[in-house]
């Protein structure tokens, strides 16, 4: 059985082979509700509007985190039933996610709710008794029931399991899902900044002991290089693509439309035909939740009662929802600030970015909340925005990746590599201001900006 298989063509990693016995233990969840809507909700968010052929899917991404986690149990032995289950929690590790990914969870406050609080409400619709009867049909030398289940979700949640090596398969620093996004992000946006050599990464990952005694997933000396490409991948595509200033910038004004429309649904008339589609009812729901944030005591209650009572809604969005939605608001007349942001985003009408000096941050911040507050009547909050996003490319402290030499010693691999040491644990800033292109020739907004460039030059 295991001598035939069944080939996905990908333009990331080639011929990806799936053994039969491979294809049996995934294709029931692929061809799921839950998996297939994952066609429709695009991996980088808003990023095509910047890098036009990102266009690609959390569908394409979980086939290939799936397809490296079952090269990696491959190389590094696990047993059949061991790459059974990493094979399906790298499967479907993202399936929580809403529309344009991220970027969607921006509509709650702090960002208190994101995609992996939903994935439980999505892994339940595999933990029954229907599913586990049919799977095992197809499954008779390897079924699963709920206990083993519960192990899957467990290693997509990051709860304790009981081999952590499988686990460091699923998430890690080493882990299927940043080997595949990396080179498959790359590839779509059209740069080279995420590209290392996966095949020697694969040949040069190992099972070590951890200081702990765990076995972890680690790597051989022989590996290092590769290592340090990875995280410089990792650290270049974060800041050239994840945080792009524009990718960011359109990203910001799409959450601000859908906040500014869900307290716009509840009370403005000439907007009632819209308020009983699911994404309508949604936002309003995460309008209410905003809103009762600041009023309870009682944060872990109001967002469990939040997820409960909005999964269904939840459940069901992509990103064509809110592109029926963009288009819809863009066609409308009114000066309502959700129509108004919707029309720039349904045309491509990019704000101008300004560079801030992560230093002189508080101060262009303190400086903005004078300008809005004496300028109130003139301009909108969504018309001058500052965005800032911290990142870190390794985390060495915490849980460093293992390196085993040649004599079997193992160390953490910032002692073996200048570049790795240099970068652990380090944050790195990006801030900007966002200015609307109707309000930048505006005398006060030009004499703000030129103020906020002077901060920028003298901290230079």
């Amino acid at each position: 059985m295991n001598n035939t298989y069944h080939v996905i063509k990908d333009p990331v990693h080639g011929t990806m082979q799936f053994t039969t016995l491979e294809d049996a233990w995934v294709k029931p969840f692929i061809d799921s509700p839950n998996f297939q809507r994952l066609r429709h909700i695009k991996q980088l968010g808003l990023g095509d509007v910047i890098f036009p052929g990102a266009v690609h899917s959390r569908f394409n991404h979980c086939l290939g985190c799936c397809y490296v986690a079952s090269q990696i149990a491959q190389k590094v032995g696990f047993a059949d039933e061991e790459r059974q289950l990493v094979m399906i929690a790298c499967l479907l590790h993202d399936l929580g996610h809403g529309p344009f990914s991220h970027a969607f969870e921006g509509i709650f406050k702090d960002k208190l709710i994101r995609h992996e609080d939903w994935t439980p409400y999505f892994l339940a619709d595999y933990n029954t008794e229907d599913f586990f009867s049919a799977y095992n049909q197809r499954n008779p030398r390897f079924p699963l029931n709920s206990e083993k289940f519960e192990e899957i979700a467990n290693m997509i949640m990051h709860r304790p399991v009981e081999k952590r090596m499988l686990a460091d398969v699923v998430s890690s620093q080493l882990d299927a899902d940043r080997l595949d996004y990396l080179l498959r992000d790359s590839h779509f946006c059209g740069v080279r900044y995420g590209e290392f050599d996966f095949r020697w990464m694969l040949h040069c990952l190992a099972i070590v002991n951890s200081y702990s005694g765990e076995k972890r997933l680690g790597i051989t000396h022989k590996g290092i290089g590769v290592v340090e490409h990875y995280l410089m991948a990792r650290r270049l595509m974060t800041r050239n693509i994840y945080h792009s200033q524009k990718k960011l910038a359109i990203e910001s004004l799409l959450v601000q439309m859908l906040a500014t429309l869900a307290g716009t649904l509840e009370h403005e008339a000439t907007y009632a035909s819209m308020r009983e589609t699911p994404l309508a009812k949604f936002l309003m729901a995460a309008n209410q939740f905003n809103l009762t944030l600041d009023s309870t005591t009682n944060t872990k209650q109001l967002k469990n009662n939040f997820l409960v009572e909005n999964q269904e809604n939840y459940k069901t969005l992509c990103d064509y929802d809110v592109f029926t939605l963009i288009k819809q608001l863009a066609e409308r007349k009114d000066d309502n600030p959700a129509t108004q942001i919707a029309k720039r985003l349904h045309h491509r009408q990019m704000p101008k970015i300004i560079r801030l000096d992560e230093v002189r941050l508080p101060k262009a911040e303190a400086d903005l909340r004078e300008f809005k507050t004496k300028y109130q009547q003139d301009f909108q909050d969504w018309q001058l925005m500052i965005v800032q996003t911290p990142h870190q490319s390794y985390s060495g402290e915490d849980d460093p990746i293992l390196v085993v030499n040649e004599q079997n010693v193992i160390q953490p691999i910032g002692n073996y590599s200048i570049m790795i040491n240099a970068i652990s644990d380090k944050l790195e800033h990006i801030a900007f201001l966002c200015v609307d292109k109707k309000i930048e020739n505006d005398r006060r907004v030009s004499a703000f900006i030129k103020n906020l460039q002077t901060l920028w030059v003298a901290s230079a």
